[in-house]
């Protein structure tokens, strides 16, 4: 490292300049790969051929090709900022003192949520500098490709679990750059929230990356989803490529890398609006099960000891599902038997003594409450519950947490929804302006989050949280609520 005033890093492919802010300095936009464009497009990620002199590195580089999220009701809209070239970048947010001493702080590799189909490492929903500022740690996002650009299923043209490529190919840029920022390499927490915690823990589990991850940190991961299967992966491939209009024969990759991206967002939105039941929460393309960082079941790598020895984070909030459910007419105007209809192709027999059991525990709810408590279980907590008895029985540290924060002016009835906890942990609550799941913050809410902050910071430096007893199997009074 240099001194203080450069604000500069040294990386296997230049050096850059940070932006101080603070008691924190941010590189923003650093390539890890090449431009996924070209004969790249569709293709595993590249190293990125470096650059001449002093690139400055105070702007994040742009989205992935994405259409709009399905959660922007929840959390607010975004300005779209997407462009394939320049898009696999990372973001590193460093303490200022970390300049200027030789103590290595350890990192937090965090992804970003967005159903496998939206997101941006880069968006200020996820500034990680207050954070690394609170905790004296470093903190690290990335662009990972999303939504066909990263999970269409062709292997024949190179094309398989590219999303989970790209995250691999950062953690390896973290293990051979972090400690020009300040960070220790042996030291390395993975977290993420959603489809990033689904990741995180793919990664922590995956043999070609688990050797670099110390720590685990898992937010509202969508552990009830499996892997998809190779065939469904493969049959919604072929309709994609039907709803693209390339005939069978054609040189499918030279096709795909010639289109617009705009052409395959278009032929993704129609994909994805494709008849489906309400509730049902996986995207047409997400991780397949045997293709690149998902080489078997999570819950057989799990059960086969793949997280032995790593100390876990993992948590959701207290209503997850209403973020997907609350602004959908289908399912607030079900009926008793509309619902348990729907739960039936879900869950099979065991659907009415499922919905039953969670109807007498909310006396007052309606059917489309009950559905959504029940979605809730089945598609997050029960997982997450699961991740962390196993862990725990194991001798492993492990630590729970539930969210129960919710604005005090709930107009959509979100409760502590999915996403909720995402401010709080970054202090970025003024980067989400009108959010119907935030509300508008008072000091109680900003000193909630420097207690949850706080913890994960621990976590992310010890393994450990203060004054937090570990968790136990099936022990509820462990589990740590925060709101």
């Amino acid at each position: 490292m240099t001194g203080i005033a450069d604000r500069i890093a040294e990386t296997d492919r230049g050096r850059v300049r940070g932006m101080t802010q603070g008691e924190v300095i941010s590189f923003r936009g650093i390539p890890y790969a090449a431009s996924p464009v070209g004969e790249l497009r569709f293709a595993p990620p590249q190293p990125h051929r470096g650059w001449t002199g002093l690139r400055e590195a105070v702007q994040a580089g742009p989205a992935v090709p994405q259409a709009a999220s399905r959660l922007e009701g929840v959390m607010g809209s975004r300005v779209p900022d997407w462009s394939e070239d320049g898009c696999l970048t990372v973001n590193v947010h460093t303490p200022v003192r970390a300049f200027r001493d030789d103590a290595a702080r350890p990192v937090l590799v965090w992804w970003h949520g967005g159903g496998f189909s939206s997101g941006s490492g880069g968006w200020d929903w996820y500034d990680g500098g207050r954070l690394a500022a609170l905790g004296d740690i470093v903190v690290v996002t990335a662009n990972y490709r999303v939504g066909p650009l990263g999970y269409l299923y062709l292997p024949e043209i190179g094309a398989a679990n590219l999303g989970p490529q790209d995250q691999a190919a950062v953690l390896r840029w973290v293990r051979d750059n972090i400690a020009s920022f300040g960070g220790d390499p042996r030291e390395v927490t993975v977290g993420g929230q959603s489809a990033g915690a689904y990741s995180a823990l793919s990664l922590a589990l995956d043999p070609q990356t688990s050797g670099l991850v110390t720590r685990v940190l898992l937010q509202s991961g969508p552990f009830g989803l499996p892997p998809q299967d190779p065939r469904n992966a493969a049959d919604n491939a072929e309709t994609y490529l039907r709803l693209l209009g390339i005939p069978g024969g054609a040189d499918t990759a030279k096709v795909l890398r010639a289109l617009p991206v705009e052409q395959l967002l278009s032929a993704y939105g129609r994909l994805a609006r494709q008849p489906a039941r309400p509730g049902d929460a996986a995207p047409p393309m997400y991780p397949v099960l045997g293709g690149p960082g998902v080489p078997r079941d999570l819950r057989r790598a799990l059960a086969d000891g793949a997280l032995e020895g790593k100390s876990l984070l993992i948590g959701t909030t207290r209503d997850e599902a209403t973020a997907f459910c609350a602004f959908d007419p289908r399912i607030q105007n079900l009926t008793s038997a509309g619902a348990l209809d729907l739960l039936t192709g879900q869950l099979g027999e065991q659907a009415h003594e499922v919905y039953q059991r969670k109807a007498a525990r909310l006396p007052r709810a309606t059917p489309a409450q009950v559905f959504t408590a029940v979605q809730a279980d089945e598609l997050f907590h029960n997982g997450s519950l699961e991740i962390a008895d196993h862990h725990a029985a194991g001798g492993n540290a492990a630590y729970v947490y539930r969210f129960d924060y919710q604005p005090a002016e709930d107009e959509h009835a979100l409760g502590a929804t999915h996403c909720a906890e995402l401010p709080f942990l970054f202090n970025t609550f003024d980067a989400y302006p009108d959010s119907p799941m935030l509300g508008r913050p008072t000091d109680a809410e900003r000193a909630l989050g420097h207690t949850f902050a706080t913890a994960v910071a621990e976590f992310v430096t010890t393994g450990s949280v203060n004054d937090w007893l570990p968790y136990t199997p099936a022990t509820a009074a462990r589990i740590r609520h925060f709101g």
